[in-house]
């Protein structure tokens, strides 16, 4: 209902009010006079009271209008900030919707959020940046049970980033927005299969998709995700639909709500109309449709990490080389070195500590699903909001794992055709970033095969994105743009190991530092 304050306070109404859904309130006040200054504190003007308070999930869910074949974004990522009450409630529905298509950051485990959907055969199709932990998710991909998009395809997947830039942008009324991430990759190439068939073969592949150059610079066009209904969480809620989110569990859920056609938010805390402060509320209700009490809240922890006196498990080995040499990457005399998690919190501390009286916090994960703290004067935020600080330069520093890397500095990192999926996650947005791009993986593979290679044959993260490799047994220096004359340059190399050896294990040739090559150990 549309309700406007004329100039002495009253409410007046229309017919055509009461046919409107009770998203929007227009407030028209009286301009201040000179004689009539502002009174120092808040005040609430007066208004009619609405709620959109629904009694239970099942209700919320019949009156979203969500039918077979729609697509619907689901907020949260790994298991922080799932909606759970509205999902356990889709799942079991045996007469609800089907052939659903699924929007979210990443596809939850197995028996839990979204997975129970996945094995109730509610979806048809999943657009998510990363699926890596659910193992059913991932049969039913591979055995033709399940479309997966991994690449931006009409109003489909895309990277962690792009995913909810493009949410945004749906909430924004804007119909696609332009990003470098994947830029010359299978991502906006086409090719990565959306489909397999039951005997392993590819039944539906990515087809190209329309780039711009801005600068000099290759930019993807992605269109804008508007789905049917949207299912989000908040920790705090108020009658009007109003939503406060707490730490990391904030990620896509603001993202999901304003793309939405409807929107259906669950909520920890639910409080009367005016008992948030205005300044506190992190999503207006205007984007709210239906509120429901968030009745399912296990809020399960998916990496349980605690240190204890400050002591965390020690690597050692080829990977504990790799840590060492890559904690070296933080220099001296920088103003201030400051962590941010890509899910949404600048600010990253340790994993809590028992003896401390730290408590794991399931509100407070880092992007790798780990229980973590976050430092004092440390801030949360939503993913869009995350990605637009490391798309928009303000990110100095990426580390980042790495399945092959190329000799012109080309990444991939995220999925073997056939084998493994794991999804894009944030890669592809942190390497196409101006941030220094710093790849660390083992020198070979399981197989004994070299990751460092010519050409990487998997599909690619980024191209010519990376500017230094450092491995369990060098480090080499990537010419990304060919400043001088392209290729690897090595400058360190593992004690006990000599260059033959590294050139044995590289399918590439590479120069050797003009003053010598140090030893990683070495500080």
């Amino acid at each position: 209902m549309s309700l406007v304050d004329g100039s002495h306070g009253s409410s007046r109404w229309s017919p055509h009010d009461l046919r409107r859904s009770p998203r929007a309130i227009h407030r028209g006040e009286p301009p201040l006079l000179a004689n009539n200054p502002p009174a120092p504190q808040r005040r609430y003007i007066h208004h009619v009271e609405m709620t959109k308070l629904c009694p239970d999930a099942k209700t919320a869910l019949s009156l979203s209008g969500l039918k077979s074949g729609d697509t619907i974004a689901v907020g949260g990522f790994g298991l922080g900030g799932t909606p759970e009450t509205l999902l356990n409630e889709l799942a079991s529905r045996e007469d609800g919707p089907t052939d659903l298509t699924v929007a979210s950051l990443t596809a939850g485990v197995d028996d839990f959020g979204l997975g129970r959907l996945f094995e109730a055969g509610k979806v048809k199709r999943m657009i998510s940046s990363y699926v890596g932990e659910n193992k059913n998710f991932e049969h039913m991909f591979f055995t033709g049970q399940l479309e997966v998009e991994l690449v931006p395809q009409l109003t489909h997947m895309s990277s962690q980033g792009t995913i909810a830039a493009r949410l945004r942008a749906a909430g924004n009324g804007m119909p696609a927005i332009f990003t470098p991430a994947g830029a010359g990759t299978l991502y906006s190439e086409g090719g990565i299969p959306l489909k397999y068939n039951s005997d392993g073969s590819v039944a539906i592949a990515s087809p190209p998709r329309q780039t711009q150059m801005f600068d000099g610079k290759e930019y993807v066009m992605e269109p804008a995700l508007r789905p049917e209904v949207s299912l989000v969480k908040a920790f705090k809620a108020d009658t009007r639909g109003n939503l406060v989110f707490r730490g990391t569990s904030q990620n896509a859920n603001p993202d999901c709500a304003v793309a939405g056609k409807v929107v259906l938010a669950e909520a920890e805390i639910i409080v009367e109309a005016g008992e948030i402060d205005p300044d506190e509320v992190h999503l207006s209700g205007v984007y709210v449709d239906h509120l429901i009490q968030a009745r399912d809240n296990e809020k399960r922890i998916e990496r349980l990490r605690e240190t204890n006196a400050g002591k965390v498990t020690d690597i050692s080995g080829g990977r504990g080389r790799i840590v060492r040499r890559a904690a070296k990457e933080f220099k001296d005399g920088r103003i201030h070195i400051e962590l941010q998690a890509e899910n949404g919190l600048m600010g990253l501390g340790p994993y809590p500590d028992p003896t401390l009286n730290q408590h794991s916090d399931p509100d407070y994960i880092n992007a790798g699903k780990e229980t973590v703290t976050a430092i004092r004067g440390a801030s949360s935020f939503s993913s869009s909001e995350s990605f637009s600080m490391i798309r928009g330069g303000h990110i100095d520093l990426t580390i980042l794992g790495g399945m092959q890397c190329s000799a012109s500095g080309d990444l991939a990192s995220f999925f073997i055709p056939g084998k493994l999926l794991k999804g894009m996650g944030g890669a592809m947005d942190l390497v196409s970033s101006p941030s220094t791009v710093i790849v660390t993986m083992e020198h070979v593979a399981k197989n004994g095969s070299p990751k460092i290679v010519k050409q990487c044959s998997l599909p690619l993260t980024g191209k010519g994105v990376v500017d230094r490799i450092i491995t369990d047994m060098c480090v080499f220096d990537c010419d990304k743009r060919a400043l001088r004359n392209g290729g690897l340059t090595l400058t360190e190399i593992a004690s006990g190991l000599t260059i033959d050896d590294v050139r044995a294990a590289t399918d590439c040739p590479f120069d050797v530092a003009s003053g010598g090559v140090k030893l990683m150990d070495d500080d």
